[in-house]
Order: structure tokens, then C-alpha cells, then sequence
């Protein structure tokens, strides 16, 4: 892991709510079953528990993660729990799947106050628009240039604020990052 990796993880701990927004890991093109029961390539998989490892290794473990209903969404959490454990509470939703960027601020806001680190497994073009929503006027310009570009599979994007998840609104938390898999790798 870089040295600008441990930063970002040593100033998402500043902050008091930490989100975490991640595409879900590399999927097959097609499934005969349709979109929905795509599953993760042996590729997926290797990126999901790496990934897991990092944030792990970093001390971003989340206490919840709201995850897509689709197979590919559910197949990289899996892989994930198996490195953070039964720490996080977990909600699937299909509204994550077929909701759009409303699903992810309904998420965002009606997270118990609880609850400090917040993790959202979805999809492309949802995340990285939504991610866009999110981000506050601070937000770093290339940061924001990365979310336009759209995200890559097994991509984790980091926002931070002091104020609870349940009183977020458009531009209200302070993109800290977009890591890709080789980012949080050993």
C-alpha cells in the first residue's frame, strides 16, 4: 500500500461518518439468465477479497453496507465478509440494483445515527453519478474528473463529513478519494 493510501485513511479517521461507494468486482459480459444473474469472474473475486483487505488493513471496516440485490453485487460482498467478519450489519436491496441514485441517498438517509461507516455496493452509471451528488463544493477538482470518467470495477470512492448520515443532502460530504483495486492492494 502507498503512503497516500494510509493518508487518506488517516484523514477519513478525522471525520465522524465515513461512506464508502464501491462498484461491485469484474463480472462476466452475459449470463443466459439475464443482466441481474451475472456473476463475478475468478478476476471478481480476487479483486473483492483484496480490496476487502485494504480497507481492512486501512481501518475502514464498515459497521453497515447496504449491497445491490444483483448476483454480482451479492458475490462480491461475500467474498468481502469473509475478510471483514460478521462485524458489519448488512441490508440487500434490490433498490440498489433498479432504484438509480435515489436508492443510494434513500440509503444514505435513513442510516441510524449509529452507525459511523457506511459502505454502498452498487452499479455503474449509479455510483459514480450519485458519487458526484454527494460530493461537496470542497471536493478536489481531479477527484471529481475521475467520478465524470465513471468507475471501474472493484473501485472504492471515500466522502467524510462530521454530520450523520441520516441529515446528508446533495454536496454534502467531502470526497476523499477514488481507489481502484490496485490502489488497495498489498
Amino acid at each position: 500500500m502507498t503512503q497516500s493510501v494510509k493518508k487518506i485513511a488517516k484523514t477519513a479517521g478525522q471525520y465522524r461518518y465515513v461512506l464508502l461507494v464501491m462498484r461491485h468486482a469484474k463480472t462476466e459480459p452475459a449470463n443466459l439468465a439475464g443482466d441481474r444473474a451475472r456473476e463475478l469472474t475468478d478476476k471478481g473475486r480476487k479483486q473483492a477479497k483484496n480490496v476487502a483487505r485494504g480497507i481492512e488493513a486501512l481501518g475502514m471496516v464498515p459497521d453497515r453496507i447496504a449491497c445491490s440485490g444483483a448476483v454480482r453485487a451479492e458475490q462480491t460482498l461475500d467474498r468481502m465478509l469473509k475478510v471483514f467478519g460478521d462485524g458489519p450489519q448488512v441490508d440487500y436491496r434490490q433498490s440498489l440494483y433498479e432504484g438509480g441514485v435515489q436508492a443510494v441517498f434513500d440509503e444514505i438517509a435513513h442510516t441510524p445515527d449509529k452507525y459511523h461507516k457506511l459502505m454502498i455496493v452498487g452499479h455503474e452509471p449509479t455510483v459514480s453519478i450519485a458519487c458526484q451528488w454527494i460530493a461537496s463544493e470542497r471536493s478536489e477538482q481531479s477527484l471529481l474528473n475521475l467520478l465524470q470518467l465513471g468507475l471501474s470495477p472493484a473501485t472504492v470512492v471515500v466522502f467524510g463529513s462530521d454530520e450523520p448520515f441520516s441529515s446528508w443532502q446533495v454536496h454534502a460530504a467531502d470526497l476523499l478519494a477514488v481507489l481502484n483495486p490496485k490502489d488497495l492492494s498489498d
